[in-house]
């Protein structure tokens, strides 16, 4: 076989073998999806009157799901993918020990919503993401709504003097922090959050395309790192040195990149304020405010949580249940946000290894990847989409240290497009043509069926 033929995306269509449109989700299902995306991120509910009324997130899942179920015969074999099936194990866990868990009902009453909602996000990417063409079109309208939930506030800032939160610095005085819009929902490490989120895909995808790509790369970029300054989220700040940290070593001109480093770190510096300064420099210990104070109060809120993990070892507390946990053997709800303590109190360690082995199968999706994008000669743009996710997973392994995870989206609508890339790239190999080419009349096969037998991935 060609190495044209082995390029992701390919028109290769004369041999007749492959899958057609008509096993493909429907476009309606797609579309739908689409517009899920657009209304969880934009948060459509706060900004148009009236519509919240309808409970648009419950009416589209719910719609999305009867369709998928009602399309069921194309999706024979999609449970085989070891992504899926460990999630799928972590799911089965979580069911079975409900009732041995401290406060079940909590679970039921309270927190099970919030995560069967962060789920949803894997499955319907699994399934729906399911062409080249639907990849870019999916990841268009990701990175586009995490672009306008950082230019939203920020506009509203240099224009308005909005911030939206702000954290106390001790004597009565606080500093300004930027959040989310007012009509979105989130805190200052949050925004920071999303700020990371976007950079990597900006930076691999755009800045290795065309002029007009790095143009387009070189005008988003500053003011993203400005929004970043802006939050003082220190989290944020140290999830991008683990992506800056990625693009150094995968660079080939790493002195060019320290110079530019520098620069950046100096002109960071100078629109800086003292307050500002002194939170950024509380994560070496050189604050002088309650920043350094509230950077070690967070170290042993962890050290905490862990301990208290540890009071129900075996299958926890139940899912969303640490702020109840803190509060009743504590005595505080405050927690410090960490993904890995609460694994261990809400699930036990048998769960907290169940979802740690699920991003472990993540990571060697991601690894797969790779290999198979440069041994094969795949197009660019798939070799450095999934450059982005790597630095994305990592950060977000860092990043979990500092931030909620197991009933938030982010880990699942990632590990979904991980599951897909990767199903898109192992078609590519096993079917002349790739994924777009068209079947011969009365094939059953699907894009799901025609990976059940292949060796490797375990």
């Amino acid at each position: 076989m060609s190495s044209g033929a082995l390029r992701l995306g390919s028109a290769n269509q004369h041999n007749g073998h492959g899958v057609s449109a008509r096993v493909q989700a429907s476009s309606f299902t797609f579309g739908l999806f689409i517009y899920y995306l657009i209304d969880f991120f934009l948060h459509l509910s706060q900004r148009i009157p009236g519509y919240g009324l309808l409970r648009p997130t419950l009416l589209l899942a719910l719609i999305i799901a009867v369709s998928l179920f009602m399309q069921r015969e194309k999706f024979k074999g999609w449970s085989k993918d070891p992504i899926v099936s460990s999630l799928l194990a972590l799911l089965i866990y979580l069911a079975v020990s409900l009732p041995l868990v401290e406060w079940p009902g909590s679970v039921v009453k309270n927190n099970l919503s919030d995560f069967i909602k962060a789920i949803t996000f894997f499955f319907f990417t699994v399934l729906l993401v399911d062409s080249n063409h639907r990849l870019k079109i999916f990841l268009l309208v990701f990175i586009g709504c995490q672009l306008i939930r950082v230019f939203e506030p920020l506009f509203l800032n240099l224009t308005e003097g909005y911030w939206g939160s702000g954290t106390y610095l001790g004597s009565g005085e606080f500093s300004q922090r930027l959040a989310g819009a007012p009509s979105d929902v989130i805190n200052p490490n949050e925004l920071g959050f999303v700020i990371v989120t976007a950079i990597p895909f900006l930076h691999y995808l755009l800045w290795t395309s065309g002029f007009k790509a790095r143009l387009l790369y070189l005008l988003l970029m500053p003011p993203m790192l400005y929004a970043l300054i802006l939050t003082q989220s220190r989290g944020a700040f140290l999830a991008l040195l683990v992506v800056a940290f990625f693009v150094f070593k995968e660079s080939s001109h790493k002195f060019s990149l320290i110079v530019v480093a520098i620069l950046v770190a100096m002109a960071g510096w100078q629109v800086m304020t003292d307050q500002q300064k002194d939170r950024y420099l509380s994560l070496v210990g050189e604050s002088e405010t309650s920043n350094a104070v509230s950077a070690d109060g967070r170290i042993q809120g962890m050290l905490t949580e862990f301990k208290l993990g540890f009071q129900r070892p075996l299958v926890g507390h139940g899912l969303g249940t640490t702020p109840e946990a803190k509060t009743h053997i504590l005595g505080k709800r405050q927690a410090s946000h960490n993904l890995y303590a609460e694994l261990l109190i809400e699930l036990g360690l048998i769960g907290a290894f169940l979802f740690l082995r699920f991003l472990f199968k993540v990571y060697k999706g991601l690894s797969e990847n790779n290999k198979l994008t440069i041994d094969h000669e795949f197009d660019p743009f798939y070799v450095n989409l999934n450059k982005a996710m790597t630095a994305v997973f990592w950060m977000y392994v860092v990043y979990s240290s500092n931030y909620w995870g197991l009933s938030q989206y982010y880990w699942y609508l990632f590990a979904g497009a991980v599951v897909v890339f990767h199903r898109l790239t192992q078609l590519s190999l096993v079917v002349p043509g790739g994924a777009e080419a068209p079947a011969m009349p009365g094939s059953t096969k699907n894009r799901f069926s025609n990976l059940v037998d292949l060796p490797g991935r375990r």
